[in-house]
């Protein structure tokens, strides 16, 4: 049985005097416009328990609420691929995604993703928006991830998110040298010419806060630990190549690989054979749905970034602060 939509909330200040539909989906962000003007028409989201046009303004204070049977959110197609399942319940799911897994179909990716895992190992989660992601990591970072397994979780981890209060910390191994850790707070948006990339953008970026600090530093390279505020696409490889410091193994943000002049044989294999950018989400905090428990999860580093590491620590060691280039 599918379980129904109950979900309310209060027009703030910001949006007194707004039409009912644009209000509804300032408020209800999981759900499309015209979903919700669907609903609006139906009597399925009410304003104060009055049902309005969609076109009718409402005002601070107003009530509105939601209560519908979702019709199924996704048509995707569920698939037998293997998860790698840390936490779960009835309300969340926790994972550890692998590299080379892309999160939810798209143009180029029809099918073997996340998702399609996701509605394999839990057909109910087909009726929540994006089949119940609320996050992603790129195709190519590893790492913990959740997903919602009903709507009031899917609810709630949005608004957790959107609160900033969902904690994500990460590891990375970039090119160059840092004397030392820090915040970038540059806002990032779709690159104006190159429009599979991101870029920082001073005028039409959306706010973007990376803070970072150094775990271990090389020769020539820097392994940091970096903790998220907010969650653009390609954040952290935009933030840290914006500040001249790319990440190992980034073909878009990095360029061809650096090699140091002078570089071992098994210095320049790893470099050169590290299949991907050295990013990992290694942990994640955030508040239970249901229960409201602070919950933390954790992944250990996968194998290609503890050999990477491993190669970093032995062919490029730290000699002095004026190190030959590249």
């Amino acid at each position: 049985m599918t379980q129904r939509i109950e979900i309310q909330a209060e027009v703030p200040a910001e949006l007194d005097n707004e039409r009912l539909d644009q209000v509804a989906a300032r408020l209800f962000p999981d759900y499309s416009r015209s979903r919700l003007q669907g609903w609006i028409k139906k009597g399925e989201l009410l304003v104060d328990g009055t049902q309005l046009r969609p076109r009718d303004k409402v005002r601070v204070g107003d009530l509105l609420v939601i209560s519908a049977q979702p019709e199924q959110a996704v048509n995707w197609q569920p698939q037998d691929i293997e998860l790698d399942i840390i936490f779960e319940d009835e309300h969340i799911l926790v994972l550890n995604k692998p590299a080379g897994l892309v999160v939810h179909p798209a143009a180029g990716h029809s099918d073997g993703t996340l998702v399609n895992a996701l509605l394999a190992h839990a057909p109910d989660m087909a009726q929540l928006p994006r089949g119940g992601i609320v996050h992603r990591l790129d195709m190519e970072t590893s790492g913990v991830m959740v997903a919602a397994k009903s709507l009031r979780a899917h609810y709630d981890l949005v608004e957790q998110l959107q609160a900033r209060s969902v904690k994500r910390e990460y590891c990375a191994v970039c090119i160059g040298v840092m004397t030392g850790g820090g915040t970038v707070d540059e806002p990032i948006g779709r690159h104006p010419k190159q429009r599979k990339k991101m870029a920082v953008l001073a005028v039409g970026g959306k706010p973007a806060v990376t803070h970072y600090r150094v775990s271990k530093r090389f020769g020539h390279h820097t392994a940091i630990t970096v903790n998220l505020e907010t969650g653009r696409t390609h954040q952290i490889r935009v933030h840290m190549a914006h500040r001249h410091y790319p990440l190992v193994g980034d073909p878009v943000y990095g360029g061809r690989p650096r090699i140091p002049r002078g570089a071992s044989d098994e210095l320049i294999a790893a470099l050169r054979g590290f299949p991907r950018q050295a990013l990992h989400a290694q942990a994640l905090g955030l508040l239970h749905p249901e229960s409201g428990e602070a919950m933390q999860f954790e992944c250990p580093l996968p194998a290609d970034m503890q050999s990477l590491l491993a190669v970093l620590e032995q062919e490029d060691p730290v000699v002095n602060s004026d190190a030959a280039g590249y």
